[in-house]
């Protein structure tokens, strides 16, 4: 069963708290670094998978993208995104990614933050996603970094002080399920490596175009906790173009 935790009331009310959350693009650390690297929207047809509260369908769309698509399995940030990031050419759609059909070619850009670590099975994804790509169509994703992702508490040690020391990294090469800690709740993340992310795109007809493990910016280096942030990745930043035929 696909988890939905986003549609739990307490859950998703803290995650309605989070900076990215309440200042939309501009509250992402990574943004400016995943702004880099999208393409050309105008007039394309874009597909966003796990699109949350639909703020990078509303940037497709206010950069004159011919339609855009916005997935989610949640309710709550379906009925979120429609209040808050609506266009005329944009469609909400709740629907789990993994669900998803689409006749080939249906699409030029396909896009997704933050959400293919709630995806048990990424191969059969990305061969959706080679599908429903157009040749020269643009895959641009975020996610957590499997540094992040592969202890799977996703905390630091302390010492008895409460200070930082490290951040765990185990069990690296063993991909999976993970119980992670999230916002205070008990959320389940799939482990996979580096190798797996850029192989699978590889291996399915794309070329990689960017990989980038964001560092927060600077003037975001003031707020709570995010000096540390410098010392281990948290996400990863990839685009890839699905090869000419």
């Amino acid at each position: 069963m696909k988890e939905n935790k986003y549609d739990n009331e307490r859950f998703f009310q803290k995650y309605s708290q989070m900076m990215r959350s309440q200042k939309g693009l501009q509250g992402a650390g990574e943004w400016r670094e995943l702004q880099k690297i999208l393409p050309d929207f105008c007039e394309k047809r874009v597909l966003d998978l796990g699109c949350g509260y639909g703020w990078h369908c509303k940037y497709a769309a206010d950069h004159h993208a011919a339609s855009v698509l916005g997935t989610d399995l949640s309710e709550k940030m379906i009925q979120t995104a429609r209040t808050i990031n609506a266009a005329p050419s944009i469609e909400y759609r709740r629907v789990a990614m993994e669900d998803l059909d689409f006749p080939e070619r249906s699409f030029d850009v396909v896009l997704s933050s933050l959400a293919l670590h709630y995806v048990e099975a990424f191969t059969p994804l990305v061969q959706n996603i080679s599908k429903w790509l157009v040749p020269g169509g643009s895959f641009v994703f975020s996610v957590e970094h499997p540094v992040f992702t592969s202890y799977g508490t996703q905390d630091w040690y302390y010492d008895e002080n409460g200070e930082i020391l490290h951040f765990p990294v185990d069990n690296y090469y063993d991909e999976g399920p993970r119980e992670a800690i999230f916002l205070g709740e008990t959320v389940i993340k799939y482990h996979r490596t580096v190798t797996t992310y850029l192989n699978t795109l590889l291996q399915n007809g794309f070329v990689l175009r960017h990989i980038i493990e964001p560092q927060p910016p600077e003037d975001m280096l003031e707020l709570e906790g995010m000096k540390d942030e410098l010392r281990r990745p948290m996400m990863l930043l990839v685009a890839a173009v699905k090869q000419e035929q």
